[in-house]
């Protein structure tokens, strides 16, 4: 393959990523990583390197859009950044010494569970009601609002130290992993701290490139992050997250949470099979 045919086969695969990433707050590397590695024979760490290179993108592209419209929650983002932060920093250091293969299939059977919910969740009800906020989360003055149909909906945030807590181990997965861990994240604000779906996509999206350039410092320190490779994946995955950040706004939480889940069974039986075939 010509290196001009390598650059744009990784800017297709990029900018659908980073599409895909923007709907559903995973962050561009669910689909970059094994693109990379399973289908152009990038040597992983690389492919690692790359897939944080497009995840801090994908905040860029889309966090941006979801603040201007209203949909992020900048004080929930803020606060669950300092337990992602640590958590990455803690696996990118972790990933020189241990074998990441019985956790990417612990994780994989985590997203199985996941996905499920999530497909349970959409033929349920279209939307969740909102709740009331607890005693921490009023404290800290983490509930607000955002559009429905031109409207202000009012929504409040339960359970904080449990929601922190899972933001924790998604920072120590996506060093490890080289991905968003928008997954964790999504489920941690969804399922557990019961805020709005948007919500908690948008709000990932707007975490995930902090918590990326925590990790992402390390593999550069060891040389993992190569321009030939980054640079692509960096420009398709911007591209496809300001067109996801678009569709977004207009989208049905129902089919929000169908694409969702989808997208985490995919990323499930992926990392499982990987886990398994030593692949990660």
């Amino acid at each position: 393959m010509t290196a001009l045919l390598f650059t744009l086969v990784v800017l297709a695969i990029s900018a659908l990523a980073g599409f895909l990433g923007a709907l559903t707050g995973l962050g561009g590397g669910v689909v970059v990583v094994p693109a990379l590695t399973l289908l152009l024979g990038v040597d992983i760490k690389y492919a690692i390197g790359a897939s944080l290179v497009s995840v801090i993108a994908t905040s860029s592209g889309a966090a941006a859009a979801y603040v201007r419209e209203g949909f992020s929650n900048i004080r929930i983002g803020m606060l669950l950044e300092i337990a992602t932060t640590l958590g990455a920093i803690a696996g990118a250091i972790l990933a020189a010494h241990v074998t990441t293969h019985a956790i990417a299939i612990v994780f994989g059977l985590v997203l199985l569970q996941a996905a499920w919910q999530s497909f349970q969740s959409a033929h349920a009800s279209a939307s969740i009601t909102p709740v009331a906020s607890d005693g921490l989360a009023q404290r800290l003055r983490l509930g607000g609002d955002y559009p429905i149909g031109g409207v202000l909906q009012s929504y409040g945030v339960r359970n904080v130290p449990g929601g922190f807590s899972l933001m924790f181990g998604a920072g120590v997965l996506s060093g490890l992993l080289g991905i968003g861990s928008g997954a964790l994240k999504v489920i941690a604000m969804d399922r557990v701290m019961k805020i709005p779906f948007k919500v908690s996509t948008t709000t990932s999206n707007f975490m995930i490139g902090v918590t990326a350039a925590a990790s992402a410092g390390v593999y550069l320190g060891r040389g993992y992050i190569h321009p030939r490779v980054a640079m692509p994946v960096m420009l398709g995955v911007l591209c496809g997250a300001y067109l996801g950040s678009k569709m977004l706004v207009r989208a049905r939480v129902r089919t929000l949470r169908l694409l969702f889940g989808c997208v985490v069974l995919a990323l499930a039986f992926e990392m499982i099979v990987n886990g398994m075939l030593g692949k990660v």
